[in-house]
């Protein structure tokens, strides 16, 4: 049995007080990090290889089922406004298609061809990434999706949540991050959920940074969608141009973003 199916450490949930049902899935969420940190060494080679792709002009895929489709589907629509890429170079997929974000979809996650088709609507090819998530590291969309990618010259990696599955034999560029027994037995949006995103959030971050889409530590390319972001981006400009405020969104107003007003500024 993979450990993330594994009995909990806790008993008799329901008899708990809601102080003590905090206080436990508090303590299990704190050793997160530390089973994150085991896998660093696995993740530092998945981004090389994504951020040697991406540069070649491929593009980052993710596949997964249930939760782990989602979190991967959540990191991809985060990455256009955050760090000014197009729309199409980090791309979610789920097995049961669009409709499996809000609810599940019976049975979509047991077809290990569905993945490649789904894949070969975007026209994927030698060039891209692809990373498939699974908490289990046996979901067969997954699996299948892998396995015909690498077959097909992709650069293939996975995050999954138990030690030598088949996710991770399919997979070139392995992330294990192992979570162990979940607070609800079985439940992987716990632990294993907040272990994916961690990696979602590592994975993507360092890419961009190393693609040259921060500057120092900010955002210069982030899109500027909202009454915040605006805000955010003069501070960068005061900050790094030593202007006041209205200076600033003169400048991001004429140049659209605050990497071109920098560019523009500093000649």
């Amino acid at each position: 049995m993979s450990t993330t199916e594994t009995a909990s450490l806790f008993d008799n949930l329901e008899t708990l007080p809601t102080a003590q049902l905090l206080a436990g899935m508090n303590q299990l969420d704190q050793t997160v990090p530390l089973a994150v940190e085991k896998a660093l060494p696995q993740l530092e080679k998945l981004v090389e290889a994504t951020v040697a792709r991406l540069r070649e002009g491929g593009r980052l895929f993710y596949i997964g089922a249930g939760t782990s489709g989602r979190l991967g589907i959540l990191d991809a629509s985060e990455c256009p406004p955050t760090f000014g890429v197009p729309q199409g170079l980090v791309v979610g997929l789920i097995a049961g298609g669009d409709s499996a974000i809000r609810k599940a979809v019976e049975n979509a996650e047991d077809d290990a061809e569905q993945a490649w088709r789904d894949l070969q609507a975007h026209d994927i090819n030698a060039k891209d990434v692809l990373v498939g998530i699974a908490a289990s590291g046996r979901t067969p969309y997954v699996i299948g999706g892998l396995e015909q990618a690498r077959q097909h010259g992709l650069t293939t990696g996975c995050i999954v949540c138990n030690a030598g599955s088949k996710v991770a034999a399919a997979a070139e560029f392995p992330v294990e991050v192992l979570t162990g027994p979940e607070f609800v037995t079985g439940s992987t949006r716990l632990k294993a959920g907040t272990a994916q995103k961690l990696v979602l959030n590592m994975l993507t971050t360092a890419t961009m940074i190393r693609l040259g889409r921060v500057k120092g530590n900010k955002m210069v390319d982030m899109q500027l969608t909202n009454a915040k972001l605006v805000d955010r981006g003069e501070r960068m400009l005061m900050d790094e141009l030593g202007i006041g405020q209205d200076k600033a969104a003169e400048l991001l107003q004429r140049h659209g973003s605050v990497r071109a007003a920098l560019a523009a500024q500093n000649g």
